[in-house]
């Protein structure tokens, strides 16, 4: 069992900056990916950027450069750094944790943070 808690997210202009947080508690030694997606209005969830358990990261093709995934010390927490951020970013963003230990398999979600923007 996983527990995601999400903040972060706001209004901001065009050009404007960012930072979400997901913080992770329970089993988190099972988790083995941890990532962000995002969901606009009548738009499918989409993924937004993933870290994976050895330190490895993926972004979708229309965030590179503008965004970055991280996590802090203790590897219960990831970041969502949103720079350079555009009209179409505007979406709600939700926290992913994927378990998947000693054959057990599952996906947690958070509650989702609002993010837009607008001028």
């Amino acid at each position: 069992q996983v527990q995601l808690v999400e903040s972060g997210g706001g209004l901001v202009q065009p050009g404007g900056s960012l930072r979400l947080s997901c913080a992770a508690s329970g089993d988190i030694f099972g988790i083995s990916v941890m990532g962000w997606y995002r969901q606009g209005p009548g738009n499918q969830r989409e993924l937004v950027a993933a870290f994976t358990r050895s330190g490895r990261t993926n972004y979708a093709d229309s965030v590179k450069g503008r965004f970055t995934i991280s996590r802090d010390n203790d590897k219960n927490t990831v970041w969502l750094q949103m720079n350079s951020l555009k009209p179409e970013d505007t979406a709600v963003y939700y926290c992913n944790a994927h378990y998947n230990w000693m054959g057990r398999e599952n996906d947690y979600w958070g509650q989702g943070t609002q993010v837009t923007v607008s001028s």
